[in-house]
């Protein structure tokens, strides 16, 4: 396979980053869900608490008949008899208000300002208008009466055709009370009457009757409507309470409190930022990334549980601690109930999408600039793929170019310019071949060296045979054989010699790399020296497992016995010999100090040269070759020695330090 298709595989690798990013997003997603609905329940606890405090000794209102409902109007609304103006006439998402087993009338109340509103309407065809002639008969109006502090005031509402009407007192119906007024309008279900009327408060109290004449009974009125005794409460959302409720939200909030009855009495809410961005002022780069964003985000919300629908009319049934997620304007929020005294209930909803913010918006952000950053990663290793492969066949040819079949060599590489692995690689390969051109002619003037050493003793054996014949006296042999044995002993010293710096080079050459425990190996060769050497201290200092690294046991082996055998020449009988193993990041450093006579400052670099001895009168079998083989052990193992004066608690030495990496 060639390099390009392994980068191409290697690259495709790179898709599992935004796998995980998404797995991980998914994590994230559940757990801050499952904390943000823990989260939910205390704040909807505190709020509970709060809102009780607020509402005080309020009464709570049990049924629906108990109150009149005055929905807050986002304007004023015009008196013209329609209604279609009014908060929720529409949508019904505020639906009128009936009276039980009474469904001829229906009703809406609003505030705004300085004043109160109703929209009643009354299912009853074909009513009886006053007749102006004939003002006791029997006919259709409306009794309105609500109380403010200690006043009682009543109005009648009733005319002739529809159109404008005012109230009227109800003990002097010619006298008019204009801060009542409204419009009549019919169709054919009957008619719907919009009145406007001084403001009322929470706690105010207001009821309403519609009344028109029985047919059974001529002469007699039937009713519909509220009680006017007692006269039901006015209740509405109270303006004071979500000020207080508004200060305790986080944004992307929403609170509901609701009565028993269903009156929902303080809603407010906490609106997300904005971005402050618009979508023409985005770069390309970052429309991608909203776009990937979005695909994550619905992603998420793929695994996220189905959301049961929420209507805020219905919040009164809800137990207090039921969470989860809910659906309302198409828009998924997490919701907890909390009780709020007397049977109140709140509400708390928080949006998604602030939720999401960690996991939908930053590290969405991340996966998905990480897929356009692993597609243009693609397409460059790719490209460089291609680069490489073509810089590796231009040397593949200049390497073909430099030696003929028979491994002559014909020329020299070009030298590369680059300073990467591949002109490194470029100029070992000319040096390699610079080398084996010195090599091979190294080869050429050694069979000359050897054929000069060879000649000599050769000669002689020649010569002392040839004159061995003619000898004519025992003396005169003798002295030729001697000569000839002398020779034959200088060819084996040449060939002894050439011999055994071929076993040294082939002992290291062929040693079998291992994964080893050094510490193990030092710590048991240093305990068995001690037992071999009773007249020195032989200590080791260090783990005595856990130093792991590649090599041969048996070479680090030959390497500390060259090391302990030259600190015993040099340390005085009951002298320290330490040795020790310690690590410094990914290298291992094997130190062996012994007591005894500094070394030469002029020699501390020439050691572990051949034929370089320290000792005084360099005896027989000492000819400087144990720290070359030192040497040698260490730098096939990737490693260095040195050697230098050192002080161990005070007393002077010399410490050799052998620097090999670990694994």
């Amino acid at each position: 396979m060639t390099l390009k298709r392994q980068l191409f595989l290697a690259s495709l690798l790179m898709l599992v980053i935004p796998w995980a990013g998404l797995q991980f997003v998914l994590e994230l997603d559940q757990a801050l869900r499952d904390q943000a609905q823990e989260q939910l329940h205390g704040q909807a606890r505190r709020m509970a608490d709060v809102t009780a405090t607020e509402l005080g000794d309020q009464p709570s209102l049990e049924d629906e008949d108990s109150a009149i409902f005055m929905h807050r109007a986002s304007q004023a609304i015009q008196v013209d008899g329609y209604g279609d103006d009014w908060p929720g006439f529409h949508d019904g998402d505020q639906p009128w208000q009936g009276a039980p087993g009474q469904p001829d009338i229906r009703w809406q109340a609003a505030t705004h300002g300085r004043y109160a509103y109703l929209l009643i309407r009354v299912n009853h065809p074909d009513p009886v208008y006053l007749d102006p002639g004939a003002p006791d008969e029997p006919h259709e109006f409306l009794r309105l009466r609500w109380r403010t502090d200690t006043l009682v005031t009543e109005r009648i509402i009733r005319t002739a055709t529809p159109g404008q009407v005012v109230g009227r007192f109800p003990y002097n119906l010619s006298r008019k009370d204009h801060r009542v007024s409204g419009q009549w309008r019919t169709d054919s279900r009957g008619y719907q009457v919009e009145l406007r009327l001084p403001a009322l408060s929470p706690g105010d109290q207001l009821g309403l009757e519609a009344v028109w004449p029985d047919p059974a009974r001529p002469g007699m009125n039937l009713t519909a409507g509220t009680p006017l005794e007692p006269i039901p409460l006015v209740t509405g959302q109270d303006p004071l309470l979500e000020a207080r409720l508004a200060t305790l939200l986080s944004p992307g909030q929403q609170v509901f409190v609701s009565e028993p009855a269903g009156w929902l009495i303080a809603r407010t809410e906490a609106s997300l930022p904005g971005t402050g961005r618009s979508f023409e002022q985005l770069s390309p780069l970052e429309v991608v990334e909203q776009i990937t964003l979005t695909g994550l985000r619905a992603l998420v919300r793929l695994y996220q549980p189905e959301p049961r629908p929420l209507h805020v009319d219905q919040t009164h049934r809800l137990e207090p601690g039921t969470g989860g997620l809910v659906q309302r304007d198409d828009r998924v929020y997490l919701m907890a109930a909390a009780s709020a005294g007397d049977g109140r209930r709140l509400v708390l909803t928080q949006s998604l999408d602030q939720i999401l913010a960690l996991s939908g918006n930053t590290l969405g952000s991340v996966i998905a600039r990480s897929v356009l950053l692993i597609i243009g990663l693609m397409l460059v290793l790719l490209g460089y793929a291609s680069w490489l492969s073509w810089r590796i066949a231009r040397l593949q040819k200049a390497v073909n170019a430099s030696v003929d079949p028979d491994g002559r060599i014909l020329g020299r590489i070009p030298p590369s310019r680059a300073s990467d692995e591949l002109g490194e690689l470029n100029r070992q390969f000319g040096h390699m071949v610079d080398r084996l051109q010195g090599y091979t002619d190294y080869l050429e003037s050694f069979s000359r060296r050897l054929s000069h050493e060879l000649k000599t003793p050769v000669a002689v054996i020649r010569s002392s045979l040839d004159n061995l014949e003619h000898a004519r006296t025992d003396d005169e042999r003798a002295g030729y054989r001697e000569r000839a044995r002398q020779a034959t002993n200088r060819l084996s010293q040449i060939l002894q010699g050439m011999s055994e710096a071929a076993r040294l080079e082939q002992s290291l050459d062929q040693a079998d790399r291992e994964l080893f425990d050094l510490a193990a190996v030092i710590s048991e060769a240093t305990a068995a020296y001690q037992g071999l050497d009773p007249d020195h201290r032989i200590d080791y200092e260090g783990p005595e497992t856990g130093y792991r690294m590649n090599g041969s046991p048996e070479l680090m082996v030959q390497l500390l016995d060259k090391l302990v055998d030259n600190a015993r020449d040099f340390t005085p009988a009951g002298g320290l010999v330490l040795v020790s193993l310690t690590r410094s990041g990914d290298q291992l450093r094997l130190s062996v100090f012994n007591e005894g006579s500094s070394l030469p400052g002029d020699l501390s670099g020439e050691i572990f040269n051949p034929f370089v001895s320290v000792r005084e009168g360099s005896g027989e079998g000492h000819l400087g070759q144990g720290l070359l083989i030192v040497r040698l052990i260490a730098e096939h193992h990737d490693g260095q020695v040195q050697a230098g004066n050192h002080k161990h608690d005070g007393v002077p030495g010399v410490r050799f330090d052998v620097t090999l990496p670990a694994l």
